[in-house]
């Protein structure tokens, strides 16, 4: 869930306010929230927190952005300095009971909810909340009346039923899971969580693969980032003898996860059923190289270096495995056979003499002595400890055996806690919106595309870049980017280095460009506008401080959008509702207006800019002038034929007019050029 929709509301809830500059600096603080700029808006929760530690505002506030972190521990802890200041805080108790939740400190998230409860009794989100507590605490009575009671004031709360769901799989009752997972999936087609416990219950109960197939493919058009919904999809069709579709999935859920061990290890499974032996090797090394123990895919590895000739290393791989297993006699048959076929035929003999010996002592002519048994056995033991809960901790290594083992990855929280759930209730939403690609931005800090690897930059960028005007290379980028600590202190000394350069009497343009865009990085785009006017006063023709501008209006329309969300909804019902909305509607439209015009600017000076085309297409698309930003797209093609993203913005618009050639071979070619999203809504369309 994001955050940003949640702080104008957020903020009427805290009572203590501060002074002006700090309030100023928690405003700027929520803002770089809004971006999820956690760790910049950290640093302005510890200024404020600094100037006046009796505000409970900036504790509450950090809580929040180190929940996001998932510093839960740190969020518990202002959370709690937040309700030490003003008791009456509702979300601080949220904040604080959702930490504790995921520090597993049920009894104690409970008594947050129930605080929480007595101030806001029909919190739907802290109901739901401590329910799923209760579940874990096997209070599975108390669960029930906590259920009941949130689904008195929402019938139609399709989480309540998914709620029920996993405390009837916690009960071993099946059948009552499976009702209320269907209850939850007619209320809501939205929810992936029904449709994945859902094809669990298929998957390990009734073996119904083809049935937990279609679940897993409700679940993916929902939320298609997720790697870990193909990596399960892959093990369905697998037990459907759909090998290719098998291994297309895992192959696009390391497209999605690169660093995911669970998708290598089980496509190196894979390749080695169908004989592509040296790519399976790859994958194991992948795995064995970030997790040495995973003993299965070292003994897998061993077995494919022996069948692939690559004798030396199956010594290697066999003689880590004997350092486990000493007494595995098939593995010094495995090593003593490699050594001879390396020439090494005294080794080899010693190797075949050490398993006699083991035959010898155990009085029998064949290996009884499978390590893998054990291995996976270990396994099964950790798992069923997991799912009864048992207090015994697992050892190290039993939890990396068990993560690199797993044929399918687990959502172990089907019912996640949320933070403030309540104020969005189409959240659930957010994960089948078709988000268009960004507009693009100046920054210092190069964001390839993820893809295709492609930079972007305009002549004018060239030239000042050339010039070295600037303290660092400027370039720019689709999308936020998020500064660590070492950037952020060094926009903030920067700004103060600009701040006595500028108290001089002879002030440059570019002064005030560099100031702006350190403003606009550190997400306070109201100073950023101010120097931008000021650097087109001295130089009417400064090209990049029209697009600095048009940015930071920009930024104010998202931090307004989040806004306004939060507005309506607090507003509703209200007798000047409309009114104050149509306001506000204004206020957008003008901010748009204001980006747009500085865009025009753009390139009346610059007519071949390609992003000035591509940003005035996208700022169409928020006026609703669809057939506009087509056009807007189609210029900026014309400029620049591989700009991935325009294709995929004007494939959308295409669509949303109804024109679906048009849109799908958009769509095509952005998928093409690297817009991997571009594959999921083609999905979507062409079924």
């Amino acid at each position: 869930m994001r955050l940003a929709s949640l702080l104008a509301m957020l903020a009427m809830t805290v009572a203590a306010r501060a002074q002006i500059n700090t309030d100023q600096v928690v405003t700027i603080g929520r803002n770089a929230l809004y971006f999820e700029d956690y760790i910049l808006a950290i640093q302005y929760f510890n200024q404020a927190i600094k100037a006046k530690p009796f505000l409970a505002e900036p504790y509450f506030y950090r809580s929040v952005a180190k929940i996001s972190l998932e510093d839960y521990g740190g969020a518990e802890q202002d959370a709690g300095m937040a309700i030490e200041r003003n008791p009456f805080i509702v979300d601080a108790y949220q904040v604080r009971g959702v930490a504790r939740q995921n520090l597993r400190n049920y009894v104690g998230a409970v008594e947050d909810y129930d605080a929480g409860l007595e101030l806001m009794p029909e919190d739907k989100n802290m109901l739901m909340n401590r329910a799923v507590c209760e579940i874990e605490l096997k209070n599975y009575d108390e669960a029930q009346q906590t259920f009941e009671r949130l689904l008195q004031l929402d019938r139609r709360n399709d989480r309540a039923y998914l709620g029920l769901a996993q405390m009837s799989l916690a009960r071993e009752d099946t059948v009552a899971a499976l009702d209320n997972l269907n209850r939850s999936i007619a209320l809501s087609k939205n929810n992936p969580g029904a449709y994945v416990m859902r094809a669990e219950i298929a998957t390990r109960m009734n073996k119904d693969f083809e049935g937990a197939l279609a679940d897993m493919d409700s679940a993916i058009l929902l939320e298609p980032h997720y790697a870990g919904y193909f990596i399960n999809r892959a093990y369905m069709k697998y037990n459907l003898d759909d090998y290719f579709g098998a291994m297309a999935d895992y192959d696009y859920a390391i497209g999605l996860d690169p660093a995911s061990q669970e998708a290598h290890f089980n496509r190196g499974l894979l390749r080695a059923e169908v004989g592509d032996n040296n790519k399976a090797i790859t994958d194991f090394d992948f795995v064995l190289k970030t997790n040495p123990s995973n003993f299965i895919a070292l003994y897998n590895r061993a077995l494919l270096h022996m069948r692939t000739g690559q004798y030396r290393e199956a010594v290697s791989d066999f003689t880590a495995i004997l350092k486990k297993y000493p007494n595995f006699e098939a593995g010094y048959m495995a090593r003593g056979e490699a050594k001879k076929r390396m020439g090494d035929y005294k080794g080899g003999g010693a190797d075949y003499e050490k398993a006699m010996a083991i035959f010898r002592r155990n009085k029998t002519h064949v290996s009884t002595f499978n390590p893998v048994e054990i291995e996976v056995a270990a396994i099964k033991k950790a798992e069923q400890r997991a799912l009864n809960d048992v207090d015994e901790p697992e050892t190290a290594e039993e939890i990396m055996d068990r993560f690199n083992t797993l044929l399918t990855v687990k959502d172990s929280e089907p019912v996640k806690p949320e933070y403030a759930n309540r104020q969005r209730g189409h959240v659930q939403n957010d994960n089948v919106e078709v988000e268009p690609m960004p507009m693009f931005t100046l920054s210092y800090y190069d964001k390839a595309n993820g893809f295709n690897g492609n930079l972007h930059y305009t002549s004018e960028i060239g030239d000042i870049n050339d010039a070295r005007l600037l303290p660092l290379k400027l370039t720019l980028v689709a999308g936020e980017t998020a500064l660590d600590e070492e950037a952020i202190q060094r926009h903030f000394s920067s700004i103060e280095y600009y701040n006595s350069l500028l108290s001089l009497d002879k002030a440059r343009s570019v002064d005030y460009f560099a100031r702006g865009l350190d403003y606009l990085l550190v997400k306070n785009p109201e100073a950023a506008i101010s120097d931008a006017d000021n650097a087109i006063a001295l130089s009417p023709n400064f090209t990049l401080a029209y697009v600095l501008r048009s940015d930071a209006h920009y930024m104010q329309y998202l931090m307004a959008q989040a806004r306004d969300e939060n507005a309506s909804e607090l507003l509703d019902g209200a007798p000047d509702a409309k009114s104050q909305a149509m306001l506000r509607q204004r206020q957008d439209v003008t901010l748009i207006d204001l980006v747009m015009d500085d865009l025009d600017q753009i390139i009346k000076l610059s007519p071949k800019n390609v992003y000035a085309h591509y940003n005035k297409g996208n700022a169409y698309m928020l006026q609703g002038d669809y057939t506009s930003a087509i056009s807007c797209y189609t210029n900026a093609i014309q400029i620049k034929p591989d700009l991935a993203e325009a294709y995929y913005n004007r494939g959308l618009m295409y669509l949303r007019m109804g024109n679906k050639a048009a849109g799908v071979a958009d769509l095509s070619k952005a998928g093409e050029l690297g817009v991997l999203p571009s594959y999921n809504v083609l999905k979507r369309m062409t079924r």
